[in-house]
């Protein structure tokens, strides 16, 4: 078991990279002494390892050895729920996949089990990895986790209500498994193996077949009171809107989701199945086209403006698969970001649309298995079990 002295360390390291022992005692308020017996039970026990040396800005005196996570000391699986499939990824603790698979598409939990079952073997021997390396194993999916990220209290997508998946998963293959949403491992990917290291407070917004949001705040992830925070697909943008699969109307998934403009696209007679082919369309003039990426693109930017004057981050990463939200889509969000948020704090976000692919949230779901290992199930802000 990792002492708390031990994963602040980790902590630490996640939060920025390799550092000198000196450097990491400073930041904890440890004296040298002790950090030093510390970091050698870390590397004895192979989590830490020695990287490459430092030197001060004259380059004089005597390099600093920097301390690092050490990527092979185990390894973790992720796997996401998607309309499609459900990608599974196997990756080491610096979050590089050594092995990847679709498996196949299911709704129902008992068979989400089977294919975690039948596929790890699969997946391990693709990478030459002995199962007793393996660390841990999460699940992302769209919907609500419980805090301890173990039971979906509830997914619209998957039809789901209290479904203790995590239990289910790991009583039948052995590892310690978790849940997450999958905006949550979205962003915790980017924290972790991702361009969010440098980055104390950013959001994600994702783009698939729903909206996700999540956000990081004070450097942790934050989960809100009851693990609810971050449901951008939610919140109300069209008074007396179209049903919501939520039950409420009007939300932002009835506008500018994958879903909705693929909706939209049909309602008009459109012969589009992808927001990429209405946006080839709409290159053509095809107005109807052009209007419903007009609207999809209005709404996002709006609500992604509520975010920016409620959170104030450093910045917004809008990931979208296989560049779902381009050409026009894109154009529309960031104009009506900018018309939508205050000029002050418009112009200090740093707002960047990511092309992703398939496997983005499995990584996203395998930086959960890493960070529970690493720092347990604690370290997000405002979760009932947030340490």
């Amino acid at each position: 078991m990792l002492t708390s002295s031990k994963r602040a360390i980790l902590q630490t390291l996640i939060d920025r990279g390799p550092l000198s022992r000196a450097a990491i005692a400073e930041i904890l308020g440890l004296s040298r002494a002790a950090l030093s017996g510390l970091s050698g039970e870390l590397i004895d026990a192979g989590i830490l390892r020695e990287a490459e040396t430092s030197y001060g800005s004259s380059r004089l005196g005597r390099p600093s050895i920097l301390l690092e996570i050490n990527a092979s000391h185990g390894y973790l699986v992720g796997m996401s729920i998607e309309q499609f499939g459900c990608p599974m990824v196997l990756a080491d603790l610096h979050g590089t996949v050594l092995a990847q698979a679709i498996l196949p598409a299911t709704r129902v939990p008992e068979e989400v089990v089977d294919i975690i079952e039948e596929g790890l073997p699969a997946l391990l021997s693709m990478a030459g990895v002995e199962r007793a390396s393996v660390l841990g194993l999460s699940v992302a999916l769209s919907g609500f986790v419980n805090h301890s990220q173990s039971v979906c209290l509830q997914s619209a997508i998957l039809g789901w209500a209290d479904v203790p998946l995590a239990r289910m998963v790991e009583e039948r293959v052995g590892l310690p498994t978790s849940l997450e949403n999958n905006a949550n491992a979205a962003a915790v990917g980017e924290k972790l193996f991702g361009r969010g290291k440098e980055q104390v407070n950013f959001s994600v917004v994702t783009f698939g077949e729903s909206i996700g949001c999540s956000h990081y705040i004070d450097g942790r992830l934050y989960r809100g009171h009851a693990g609810g925070a971050g449901e951008l697909a939610h919140c109300t943008i069209e008074l007396d809107g179209i049903p919501c699969r939520c039950g409420k109307r009007g939300c932002l998934d009835t506008i500018a989701s994958r879903h909705a403009v693929v909706s939209a696209a049909h309602a008009a007679t459109l012969p589009a199945e992808s927001p990429q082919e209405i946006e080839e369309l709409a290159k053509t003039g095809n107005p109807a086209a052009i209007g419903i990426l007009h609207r999809a693109g209005n709404a996002l930017g709006l609500a992604i403006s509520h975010l920016i004057q409620l959170n104030n981050p450093e910045r917004i990463v809008i990931a979208s698969v296989d560049g779902a939200v381009g050409g026009l889509f894109r154009t529309v969000t960031k104009q009506a970001i900018d018309a939508y948020v205050l000029p002050q704090l418009g112009s200090v976000t740093d707002i960047r649309f990511d092309d992703v692919d398939e496997i983005f949230w499995a990584r996203g779901a395998a930086a959960i298995a890493a960070h529970r290992y690493l720092i347990g199930a604690g370290g997000a802000k405002g979760s009932r079990d947030a340490a």
